[in-house]
């Protein structure tokens, strides 16, 4: 396996790792700001408040994306993975 061979896999290891996690994070993040802006505008300062939101919110988006999660990772693994460990 060439250097660029290698580093082009990585690359694309990590960006189909970004693409997978962003749903989640971008998700968790509009929940957090959401669940601060109520915080700060009642005076409520309950920490189960910024957990049980935040985590409810990450499960429904996890299961709703979980199709598109493993078929976004099955296609790299048949793309890229597949053809290394086969020698192409």
């Amino acid at each position: 396996m060439t250097e660029i061979v290698f580093y082009d896999t990585l690359r694309e290891g990590l960006w189909s790792a970004v693409i997978v996690s962003l749903p989640i994070l971008s998700v968790a993040l509009i929940a957090g700001i959401t669940v601060g802006l109520f915080q700060a505008l009642t005076s409520i300062q309950e920490m189960t408040l910024t957990f049980v939101p935040k985590l409810a919110a990450i499960l429904g988006v996890f299961w709703l994306s979980m199709g598109f999660m493993s078929e976004t990772l099955t296609g790299f693994f048949q793309r890229t993975i597949v053809p290394l460990i086969a020698g192409g």
